[in-house]
């Protein structure tokens, strides 16, 4: 027993090494999402804009969209906006965003201040839809194919590079789709 003794910090070294080799060789950004490939749950968002309607999942029936989920109090979310304009303003794709933990008021100043890219925007004061859909922070986004079925879920700004190598060819793919 006495000669393996010197091989207890050979083996705990090996284990270690193994363990963060392959724990790195994961993206921390890749979460794993409960409803990619999953039909959108059923929900109905009163507006955050006065006069504007509101969004529900029918709405995202017959046409790719994306789902943004934000809040007036995310700052990552500024940095996201721009992008988001420019997608509305060239039709890229149809923007629906849902405002999360904020008072209509405050999302409909925030998207007063900055412009609003969405097609829809709807109230989730309570969380209740952030949380059908796993939300962990804001900005997310979720692709929606033609059918109402959740796609790919985007944790994180949307950037030109996202829009450009990610989101872009996912969302054409799937226009394509019958």
């Amino acid at each position: 027993m006495k000669r393996y003794l010197p091989l207890i910090p050979v083996v705990l070294f090996a284990v270690f090494a193994a363990a963060m080799y392959f724990g790195l060789k994961n993206d921390p950004r890749a979460l794993p999402s409960v409803v990619v490939n999953k039909p959108m749950p059923e929900f109905s968002l009163a507006p955050v804009l006065p006069g504007q309607p509101g969004l529900a999942k029918a709405d995202l029936v017959g046409r790719v969209s994306l789902v943004n989920v934000f809040g007036s109090w995310c700052g990552v979310c500024v940095e996201e906006h721009p992008t988001l304009l420019d997608l509305s303003a060239r039709k890229a794709v149809a923007i629906y965003g849902v405002d999360w933990k904020d008072t209509p008021a405050e999302g409909a100043a925030w998207l007063n201040q900055r412009g609003n890219p969405f097609t829809r925007v709807g109230s989730d004061q309570a969380g209740r839809l952030a949380l059908d859909l796993g939300v962990s922070g804001a900005p997310e986004t979720f692709v929606v194919d033609k059918h109402g079925q959740v796609r790919f879920k985007q944790v994180g700004a949307i950037t030109p590079d996202v829009w450009r190598d990610t989101l872009g060819p996912l969302v054409a793919k799937l226009e394509g789709e019958p």
